[in-house]
C-alpha cells in the first residue's frame, strides 16, 4: 500500500475558476445550505434530509476545518451574480474505512446547479490544490452504488474505480440500500498526465 502523505498546512486560500469562487463559508451561506439540504431530490443518495441545525452545524464544521488547515470543503458561489450553490472539496474522513488514512473530493450542489459542468469545473481547481499545493500522493472519492449522477464525474475527473474495493458505509443503516459503497481513486502521477494532454 502506498505510503500516506498527511497534507500540510497553507494560509487560506480562495480559489477562483472561470465560472466559480470557492471560499470561505459565511453566515448568508446558512439559509440557502439547509435549502439544499433540505431537497429530497439533492439528498436522493443520502440515508436523510437535513434539518436546519445539523445544516448549520455541517458549514460551521467546514468553515473550522478551512480555518484551521486553510484548505477543506469550500462554499461554492457563482462568479456572475455571487449566489451560493453547495460545496466542493478536500476532506480526511472521520470515519474509520477500510482505506483510511486518505483525503477524499467531494461535493454537493444545489439541483438548480446541476448539468452545466460547474461540479467539474471546481473539481479540476480541487484536484490542482491537492496535487500540487498539498503534495498529495492520491485523492479518493466514494458514493453510495446507486449513485450513477456522482460515480459519472469521478469517471470525467479521470478517477479509476476499485471494483474490488467497495465497502459498506458505518453511518448507513445495516440492509439500507445505501449501504455498499464504490471506491474510486486518483494518482498524482495520473492526473499530471491527463493535465498535460489538455
Amino acid at each position: 500500500m502506498e505510503e500516506f502523505i498527511v497534507p500540510v498546512v497553507i494560509p487560506g486560500i480562495e480559489i477562483t475558476t472561470p465560472r466559480l469562487v470557492m471560499r470561505q463559508w459565511c453566515e448568508e451561506d446558512l439559509a440557502p445550505f439547509a435549502a439544499m439540504n433540505a431537497d429530497p431530490k439533492v439528498m436522493e443518495y443520502f440515508p436523510a434530509t437535513l434539518t436546519r441545525e445539523q445544516s448549520d452545524d455541517m458549514a460551521q464544521r467546514c468553515s473550522a476545518l478551512i480555518a484551521e488547515r486553510g484548505w477543506g470543503i469550500w462554499a461554492l458561489e457563482t462568479r456572475e451574480d455571487g449566489k451560493f450553490i453547495g460545496f466542493l472539496g478536500l476532506h480526511t474522513p472521520g470515519y474509520n474505512l477500510p482505506f483510511t488514512p486518505c483525503v477524499e473530493i467531494g461535493w454537493r450542489l444545489c439541483a438548480d446547479a446541476w448539468g452545466k459542468g460547474l461540479a467539474s469545473e471546481a473539481a479540476r481547481a480541487a484536484f490542482d490544490v491537492g496535487f500540487n499545493r498539498l503534495n498529495l500522493n492520491e485523492i479518493v472519492a466514494f458514493t453510495a452504488l446507486p449513485n450513477i449522477r456522482s460515480q459519472a464525474l469521478m469517471q470525467r475527473m479521470g478517477m479509476s474505480l476499485s471494483p474490488d474495493e467497495n465497502f459498506d458505509h458505518p453511518a448507513v443503516e445495516a440492509g439500507s440500500w445505501l449501504q455498499e459503497h464504490c471506491l474510486y481513486r486518483l494518482h498524482r502521477d495520473d492526473w499530471v498526465a491527463v493535465q498535460s494532454r489538455l
